[in-house]
């Protein structure tokens, strides 16, 4: 029986190439609204989700749906709830972006340790002599501070334990140590990390419970040559807040490569600042990382439509 595959946006070659060497038909979605998406829906049995919106009417439009894969790591966008309560599996990438995230996140702690975007303004600008005034420092001896570290954040831990010499230290509930870096501190008081940490990196879900968690008060107990990343999700950070300590001076810097909401409105106070680093959500968008996120997407379809138990279930059926 042959099964068909919805798009809604598209994918690299190596996924579409992984589904139809499987016999799916691949049908190419006419939008990603709500209604072009369920109108698409129909007529087939499994959905390959980027970023588009999979809100219950969608769900409930697809009959024939058996399956939504997400090409990624977080679900935010789709309404789970609604899949489970008609029998469909949700599965996910989760082991996709992992790699490509956490060098972004080394790369940014770099930028913000030797102020590279300043430099390189002050060297556009005839300003060569100001090269003596921005305060880089080393990162050898110097703590990371991980809220979350799970697939992401362990990996950057290692990365930065093991290439840089830092000092990691993560706040987490659901782990107890790191295993490729035992010599990093697990601590249960995330206020401890905000307040040691010379750089304070993002790594966890937004949720009902972490949406806006992140605010003045851990702002207010950094140190203030300390600087803030998120390549996480924006909904867990007040940005207000944040604005409020890179003004101030509160907080030296910081780099973000997500907002809430998303894109960024164009009147963000954030683009005034000059010390804080914006990207447009691509800190998982390396070639590598698409190519498996397709791949993995496709591997979740092609394990449910053939009777398998799907490697990264998303939601439990049954």
């Amino acid at each position: 029986m042959s099964y068909t595959v919805l798009l809604p946006q598209d994918i690299v070659e190596e996924g579409k190439e992984f589904l139809t060497s499987k016999g799916y038909t691949i049908k190419a979605g006419k939008g990603v609204t709500s209604n072009q998406i369920a109108e698409d829906a129909a007529d087939c049995e499994a959905i390959l989700a980027r970023t588009a919106p999979f809100p219950r009417e969608v769900i409930e439009a697809g009959k024939k749906l058996k399956v939504i894969a997400r090409h990624g790591v977080g679900c935010d966008n789709i309404d789970v709830a609604a899949c489970t309560e008609r029998g469909i599996q949700v599965t996910y990438a989760p082991e996709s972006n992992a790699n490509s995230v956490a060098e972004y996140t080394i790369g940014m702690i770099i930028a913000l340790a030797r102020y590279f975007l300043p430099c390189d303004r002050a060297v556009r600008s005839g300003q060569w002599e100001t090269r003596n005034t921005f305060p880089a420092i080393d990162l050898e001896g110097k703590t990371l501070g991980l809220i979350g570290a799970g697939r992401i954040g362990s990996l950057v831990a290692k990365k930065a334990f093991f290439g840089l010499d830092m000092n990691i230290l993560a706040y987490d509930p659901n782990v107890s140590e790191i295993k490729d870096v035992p010599q990093a501190k697990v601590v249960a008081d995330i206020g401890c990390v905000f307040a040691q940490a010379d750089f304070v990196s993002l790594h966890l879900p937004a949720t009902a419970h972490t949406k806006g968690m992140i605010g003045k008060d851990y702002f207010q107990a950094m140190k203030p040559g300390a600087f803030f990343i998120n390549a996480a999700r924006g909904e867990v950070v007040n940005e207000t807040e944040l604005r409020e300590a890179l003004a101030s001076r509160r907080i030296a810097g910081a780099a973000l490569d997500v907002f809430d909401p998303e894109p960024p409105l164009a009147d963000n106070p954030l683009y005034s600042l000059d010390n804080v680093i914006l990207t447009p959500h691509n800190a998982a968008l390396t070639k590598e990382a698409m190519i498996r996120m397709a791949l993995h997407a496709a591997m979740g379809i092609d394990d449910v439509l053939s009777g398998r138990p799907p490697k990264w279930p998303f939601n439990r059926l049954g």
